[in-house]
C-alpha cells in the first residue's frame, strides 16, 4: 500500500506543471501530510497574494469566452468531467484518505458524492430559465435574462475535500461563472487532481483555478478584488463574519454555510437499536467533522440508563487506526486539523 500511496503522489506531482496555476510555483513550499502517520506525502506551492491576483486575473479574462458558451456546450463539459472523476473514483478515494484521513470506505463514498453534483449541474446548466412577467401597461413587455455573475471565489474545507469543491464549482461553471478555489492547505492534492480531470474534461484553462498557502493573504486578495463578484464559504461563523465584512468593500454576493446547532434527541419510545445507530452515525461519522455532527446528545430520562450503556458499549467497539485499514471506522491522527475552517 505504501508503494501505491507514493505512486499516487508521483502521478499527482507530474501533473502540477501543466495545471493552470498562477505564477507556475511560489518560491516557497508546503508540505502535506498523511495524519494518520505524520509521513510527509508531498510539497505543493506556498502561494500568496500575488499567485491569487494572478489566479482572478486568469479567471476574468477566461470568463468572457466561458459565458458566450451555450449552456449545451459547457453541459458536455462538465458531464465529461463527471465521467472522468468516477473513472478515477479509487484514485481519488485513495488521495481522500491519504491526505484527509478518512476511512477508505467513506474515502469512495465522497467520490461519487462528490461527482454526482458535477452530474446535477451539467444537467441544470441546460435549464437556467428567464421569466416573462405580466405587465401592467398593454404596450410593454417584461422579462428576466439570467446571466453569469463573473468571477466566484470558493473557499472550502478539510472535511470534504472533493465535494465541498464540486459543491460550489458545479453550479458556478454550469451557469457560465469562473472559478477560483482555494481549498484547506491540510488537503489541496484532491483539489489538485480534481483540477487535472477538469482540464482532461476539455474545460479551458483559467476557467477553474486553484490557489493554496498563506491563506490570510489569499482570502484578502479574493475579497479585495473588484474582478471577483461572489464568495462562497463553507466553514466557521468567526470566519463567515470577517468574509461578510471583508465583501461589503467592493458589495460581493456571498453564500456561507457557517456552524450550526445539532443535538440528537432520544426519547423514552425510541427503538433502543435504532436510536444507538442514528447516534453513532451522527456523532462519530468521518470522526465527528461533518457540517451536520451532533454537538451534544439529549436523552429522556426513562431511556437514559439503558442507552448510555449500550451507546457506551458501542463506542468502544468502534475500531480506531490507519484509514486503509479494514474496518477501521475512526482514524488516528497524528496531524492535528486544528483551525482548518480558517481561510
Amino acid at each position: 500500500m505504501t508503494v501505491a500511496r507514493l505512486a499516487l503522489c508521483k502521478i499527482l506531482s507530474s501533473h502540477l506543471p501543466r495545471l493552470h496555476l498562477p505564477s507556475a510555483f511560489a518560491s516557497a513550499s508546503r508540505q502535506v501530510n498523511n495524519p494518520a502517520t505524520g509521513e510527509i506525502i508531498a510539497d505543493v506551492p506556498f502561494m500568496g497574494r500575488q499567485e491569487t491576483n494572478d489566479a482572478i486575473s486568469s479567471a476574468y479574462q477566461a470568463f468572457h469566452s466561458w459565458s458566450k458558451l451555450t449552456a449545451a456546450e459547457r453541459s458536455k463539459y462538465l458531464r465529461k468531467w463527471y465521467d472522468l472523476l468516477m473513472s478515477h473514483k479509487e484514485e481519488l478515494g485513495q488521495l481522500i484518505t491519504l491526505e484527509q484521513g478518512k476511512p477508505l470506505k467513506e474515502a469512495l463514498g465522497e467520490v461519487g458524492y462528490g461527482a454526482s453534483f458535477i452530474e446535477f449541474f451539467a444537467e441544470e446548466a441546460k435549464r437556467v430559465y428567464g421569466d416573462i412577467i405580466p405587465a401592467t401597461l398593454n404596450d410593454r413587455r417584461l422579462f428576466v435574462l439570467k446571466q453569469p455573475v463573473g468571477v466566484v471565489g470558493a473557499i472550502t474545507p478539510w472535511n470534504f475535500p472533493l465535494a465541498m469543491i464540486t459543491r460550489k464549482v458545479g453550479p458556478a461553471l454550469a451557469c457560465g461563472c469562473t472559478v477560483v478555489v482555494k481549498p484547506s492547505e491540510l488537503t489541496p492534492l484532491t483539489a489538485l487532481a480534481a483540477a487535472e480531470l477538469a482540464l482532461q474534461a476539455g474545460i479551458p484553462p483559467g476557467v477553474l483555478n486553484v490557489v493554496m498557502g498563506n491563506a490570510p493573504e489569499i482570502g484578502d486578495a479574493l475579497l479585495s478584488s473588484s474582478q471577483v463578484r461572489k464568495i462562497t464559504f463553507t466553514g466557521s461563523t468567526a470566519v463567515g463574519k470577517k468574509l461578510m465584512a471583508g465583501a461589503a468593500g467592493t458589495v460581493k454576493r456571498l453564500s456561507l454555510e457557517l456552524g450550526g446547532n445539532a443535538p440528537c434527541i432520544v426519547f423514552d419510545d425510541a427503538d433502543l437499536d435504532v436510536a444507538v445507530k442514528g447516534t453513532l452515525a451522527a456523532k462519530f461519522r468521518n470522526s465527528g467533522q461533518t457540517c451536520v455532527c451532533a454537538n451534544r446528545v439529549l436523552v429522556q430520562d426513562g431511556i437514559y440508563e439503558k442507552f448510555a450503556e449500550a451507546f457506551s458499549k458501542a463506542v468502544q467497539n468502534l475500531q480506531v487506526g490507519d484509514g486503509f485499514t479494514e474496518g477501521v471506522v475512526q482514524v488516528v491522527r497524528l496531524v492535528m486539523h486544528a483551525g482548518s475552517y480558517s481561510y
